[in-house]
């Protein structure tokens, strides 16, 4: 599983998702990418059958670009634990993901191959998601 490999503080507050993406909004690697279109913490997990998903269903072709990275610790009780006693431990590592961010992008292979390994790896995880395409406007890539 993804994770960082050494983090200042290893319990970080929960934060807020307002709002759209600051960056990472545009197809900059491959010719095609799944974009999140509702903010959501994705897991370590879920990075992982996404990759698996897609990486399958390319059968070595073309390459993958994974965008984003879990670097957000996510912390849980015990169960059947009283309140108090602080902050539970590290549960988990997510990545978040707020509306315009382009999560993964694929290149080198036919446009039907691309769109069926995205929309397999949109169906694992939990936020609805487009395909979105790199656009070529006076033969440069915007």
């Amino acid at each position: 599983m993804l994770m960082p490999k050494r983090v200042k503080y290893r319990k970080q507050h929960r934060g807020r998702t307002k709002g759209d993406a600051k960056g990472g909004a545009l197809v900059m690697f491959g010719e095609y990418g799944l974009k999140a279109l509702e903010p959501a913490w994705i897991t370590a997990q879920q990075i992982e059958a996404c990759r698996l998903a897609i990486t399958r269903t390319l059968k070595k072709e073309g390459k993958l670009w994974i965008k984003i990275f879990p670097d957000k610790s996510y912390t849980k009780h015990p169960p059947e634990t009283k309140l108090g006693k602080g902050k539970g431990n590290v549960e988990g590592w997510v990545a978040v993901v707020k509306p315009g961010k382009v999560m993964f992008e694929i290149g080198g292979v036919e446009e039907e191959l691309a769109i069926k390994a995205l929309e397999y790896a949109a169906t694992k995880l939990p936020i609805k998601t487009k395909i979105v395409t790199r656009h070529h406007i006076g033969g440069e890539a915007v």
